[in-house]
């Protein structure tokens, strides 16, 4: 067996932690799982209870196809064990694993809360032997009920997209999401990066679409003003209304 690449992560996971990012997976991947001849998805750093990779294989068997199979993959062979009884094979799966991905060749990898622990440079490293097979990966952080995430699509080692993320009720003002910013882009919120007048801008625009109508209505007359203004939204109003923008990866100087 190919020795796992990787640190143990801190393991903190909760139910429904990762459901935002879940629901993403469906939407965009959903295609390339119902097109695969093995729509492999591979949950890398699961925690120390398997409830997220579970959660996983549930919603994407419901939401695009029954047989889809998840591996959730783990450095810690403690962790690996306790998980096994949580098995459903062909459809769950757990094993010892990390950036080589245990030599699967998954459709999918969800990576969320693993590269935060890194420093910055080991990230780039990270991102291209995730995809090295071809892989889409999704990669990101969330607080630990999953109320506030943020994550990026990477191919062939490259990010494409940046997604924020909130349970609309929690949010405060934009400016959270400053806490909870990919590995690669949480060092560059500062002046002159374009992820800083990103949450500039949607700060602003928040700031002036109060409305007594609730927070759902504010955050879509947020987003439409953002994309007024010119931002490069990815999605319409029925990703909005999920407490959900995507936009064009923002390059770090």
């Amino acid at each position: 067996m190919t020795k796992p690449v990787g640190a143990i992560t801190r393991g903190t996971t909760n139910p429904n932690r990762l459901r935002r990012v879940d629901n993403f997976i469906a939407y965009r991947c959903g295609d390339l799982l119902t097109a695969a001849a093995k729509p492999l998805v591979i949950d890398l750093g699961y925690g120390a209870t398997p409830v997220t990779a579970v959660e996983l294989r549930s919603r994407l068997a419901a939401a695009v196809r029954a047989d889809v199979a998840v591996v959730g993959l783990e450095i810690d062979p403690v962790r690996v064990e306790a998980a096994r009884p949580y098995a459903d094979r062909p459809g769950l799966d757990f094993r010892r694993g990390g950036f080589e991905l245990a030599g699967l060749r998954p459709v999918v990898v969800r990576a969320l809360n693993v590269l935060r622990q890194y420093p910055e440079p080991a990230v780039a490293a990270a991102w291209r032997q995730m995809t090295a097979t071809g892989a889409l990966l999704v990669e990101g952080t969330c607080d630990e009920l999953g109320r506030i995430a943020t994550w990026a699509v990477v191919e062939a080692g490259r990010p494409q997209t940046l997604t924020l993320s909130a349970r609309l009720s929690d949010l405060d003002h934009p400016a959270t999401f400053a806490e909870r910013l990919p590995k690669a882009l949480i060092h560059h919120n500062v002046e002159g990066e374009p992820i800083h007048e990103l949450l500039r801008a949607l700060g602003r625009a928040w700031e002036t679409e109060a409305t007594p109508f609730g927070p759902r209505q504010r955050w879509l007359a947020t987003c439409r003003r953002m994309r007024d203004e010119g931002h490069p939204l990815r999605d319409g109003p029925g990703r909005w209304r999920l407490g959900e923008l995507t936009v064009p990866w923002p390059e770090t100087g």
